[in-house]
């Protein structure tokens, strides 16, 4: 979540709390499916400027909140980057972070380094490692944010850093990762790339997938025993079966998928539905042993 001071506070406090209430009320009557999926609606963004005393304005909107899943995920946003804007440099001590780019360019910085870096992409920031980003086109940029914690606790210390006029480095020092489709490997009917691994992340987030799935394939089964997943959909449209409930997918839409829960994600039309797969264990156990399951690299 991207903050302008107290006002932002308060915004993400409110929004917290409300998650919190909604979770209760939702453990003891569960919502069908399809109210649980978030959708891109840019009628509901928020505008904000300075965020994390950053450059000029931005847009934005929860996706999920947490309330999402039983598991630390604290929140996944999506919104707009305005030209020469952007997120100042801050911390996060107890939660971890993920900006995505799925379009244009922005200038990534992790720890006080900065890169170009062109989208699709998505840039990792660890527990207690500071980050910005900025957008120096003439051009908008689409943007979303994902935060995973050690607890659902959301925390931030500002720089006062906006990144402005930043030096570049040519290569990035720091992990970056591109959503590229000729990298995907067959994997039965779909095709995936692991991004990220267990070994990127200090909290229970465990992966970042990259999956493509060919109109009238799924990505079928269970999620790893201890994880939960966030699917966000990057492109195309489809259907989603979790625990015997099916509602449509289509671009921009995030889906929460509880721990132990069955799903199948099936592509629909004659586009492949295109995926980001998030996972998150239940706790840091049960991420070290999925973390033991895997075959040696």
């Amino acid at each position: 979540m991207e903050a302008i001071g107290s006002l932002a506070r308060g915004a993400l406090l409110l929004t917290l709390t409300l998650a919190g209430a909604a979770s209760a009320q939702q453990a003891a009557t569960p919502r069908p499916l399809a109210e649980r999926i978030g959708h891109t609606d840019p009628s509901r963004y928020r505008q904000l400027a300075k965020v994390h005393d950053g450059a000029g304005t931005m847009a934005f909107a929860p996706l999920l909140g947490a309330d999402a899943l039983s598991t630390n995920l604290i929140f996944v946003h999506r919104g707009v980057i305005a030209p020469h804007s952007g997120i100042g440099q801050h911390f996060h001590h107890q939660c971890e972070e993920m900006f995505v780019i799925l379009d244009g360019e922005a200038q990534f910085t992790v720890d006080g380094r900065t890169t170009t870096i062109a989208g699709p992409a998505a840039v990792p920031d660890r527990m207690g490692h500071a980050h910005a980003l900025y957008n120096a086109s003439d051009r908008p940029v689409q943007w979303l944010n994902i935060n995973v914690g050690q607890t659902k606790r959301y925390d931030n210390l500002d720089l006062g850093d906006s990144r402005e006029g930043a030096p570049l480095d040519p290569v990035a020092q720091f992990a970056a990762v591109k959503f590229d489709r000729d990298r995907l490997k067959p994997q039965g009917a779909v095709r995936v790339r692991r991004l990220l691994g267990p070994e990127v992340f200090s909290t229970p987030w465990t992966f970042v997938d990259h999956v493509l799935v060919p109109p009238g394939a799924a990505l079928d089964a269970a999620a790893a025993p201890g994880i939960g997943e966030m699917v966000y959909v990057i492109a195309g449209e489809g259907e989603a079966r979790v625990a015997g409930e099916r509602a449509p997918l289509r671009t921009g839409d995030a889906l929460p998928i509880e721990v132990g829960a069955a799903r199948t994600l099936r592509a629909a039309g004659a586009a492949p539905l295109e995926l980001m797969v998030v996972g998150v264990a239940r706790d840091l156990a049960a991420k070290a042993a999925y973390a033991a399951s895997l075959p040696p690299r």
